[in-house]
């Protein structure tokens, strides 16, 4: 019997090559003759880089670049040498775990730590790159990212802006000369899993500014300058940002990127499902197991195990999955490719990683007895 086991991470614990190096474990307890395949996932947001490198047996480089408040700060890409791709997580540049709850403030965050992981991921040799754009903590549409990468945005006096949300009014005209000229011939793919527009009352400062620790007051004025600065884009490139789905996510990183790096915004499963090339990894398999930490009704929303379950249906492979909790709506899955659900929940110090590695092997142990039982 052939097995693809595809998990997600289990976040805060295991990465998902240790969720599915666990559950193989469990597995080989109950039947040492398997044939096991492990491929980790993700769904673009935490830990993409490294399922991604895990996958591909790349490297994972650390990086010094400025923080969304400005200060120096070590942040990591992946590079995977067979197909000349880097991989970053925004969020390890600019995102909301890097700044201390009570210094939260999107006027002033900037995004330009990830344009300078762009482009230390193209100095080591990408020709390619995925970028994930979830949990940000910043509203400059993307313009730090930008400057990082040689575009110039000057104010009405001819100075450069500084950083932050509360800049982008401040911008009459801006320079794309000195754009690092390796970004024409760059494939961008941007893993972008909400269709947020820039602005308005689904946009980026009103659905996500309060997260990033943006007032009402604050919320109103970052909603005027996205406004301001999509207006801008549009009669200096002759691009409208607002009616593309996504522009608004990372506090319009999205817009920054589509503008100006002709990126991709796609789905982050379906980019991974991509690079692992997960459909032909399934030819010839039996079974495929998968999982993600929690499932519930969330799920369904473009998370790996729906969108490995889908792939393994098209060519009609029993999926189950394994989590560590279910959570309110599990149920919904049943519906979406995936045949049963085992959670692992025993007792209160589940959270232990050891704990979380005893309790996963013994579930994926129990499902591969059920497999064998012949009735």
């Amino acid at each position: 019997m052939k097995i693809l086991i595809a998990p997600d991470s289990f976040k805060g614990s295991l990465t998902a090559l240790e969720v599915a190096t666990q559950i193989e474990r469990g597995i080989l307890k109950a039947a040492k003759d398997t044939e096991i395949l492990k491929v980790p996932m993700a769904d673009g947001g935490e830990g993409t880089m490294q399922s991604l490198v895990d996958s591909h047996n790349g490297e994972i480089i650390s990086q010094q670049v400025t923080g969304p408040l400005g200060n120096k700060i070590k942040s990591y890409f992946g590079y995977l040498a067979a197909s000349k791709t880097g991989v970053i997580e925004m969020a390890l540049a600019s995102g909301l775990p890097l700044i201390p709850e009570n210094e939260l403030n999107p006027l002033y965050t900037t995004t330009y730590g990830t344009g300078e992981l762009i482009k230390a991921a193209l100095d080591k040799g990408s020709e390619k790159l995925i970028i994930g754009i979830g949990g940000s903590a910043t509203n400059d549409a993307g313009v730090g990212m930008a400057q990082a990468l040689g575009i110039s945005f000057k104010d009405k006096t001819g100075q450069e802006i500084s950083f932050g949300g509360n800049q982008l009014k401040k911008i009459v005209d801006f320079d794309l000369s000195n754009l690092d000229p390796r970004i024409k011939d760059t494939e961008i793919r941007v893993a972008c899993d909400v269709s947020n527009r820039l602005y308005g009352p689904a946009g980026a400062a009103f659905i996500y500014g309060p997260q990033k620790g943006a007032t009402p007051a604050m919320i109103e004025e970052l909603d005027s300058n996205l406004y301001y600065f999509a207006e801008l884009l549009k009669q200096k490139l002759d691009i409208d940002v607002q009616n593309i789905p996504g522009s608004g996510a990372a506090g319009g990183l999205g817009a920054g990127l589509l503008a100006f790096l002709d990126a991709k915004l796609e789905k982050g499963i379906e980019i991974v499902l991509d690079a692992v090339d997960l459909t032909a990894k399934l030819d010839g398999v039996d079974l495929v197991i998968t999982g993600e930490g929690r499932l519930d009704s969330q799920s369904v929303n473009g998370k790996t195990p729906i969108g490995v379950a889908r792939a393994a249906k098209a060519k009609n492979i029993p999926v189950i999955g394994i989590s560590a909790i279910f959570g309110e709506g599990v149920e919904n899955i049943l519906q979406e490719g995936i045949d049963a659900v085992f959670n692992m929940l025993y007792d209160q110090e589940l959270a232990a990683e050891k704990n979380t590695c005893k309790w996963l092997q013994f579930i994926a142990e129990q499902v591969m007895r059920t497999v064998k039982l012949d009735f």
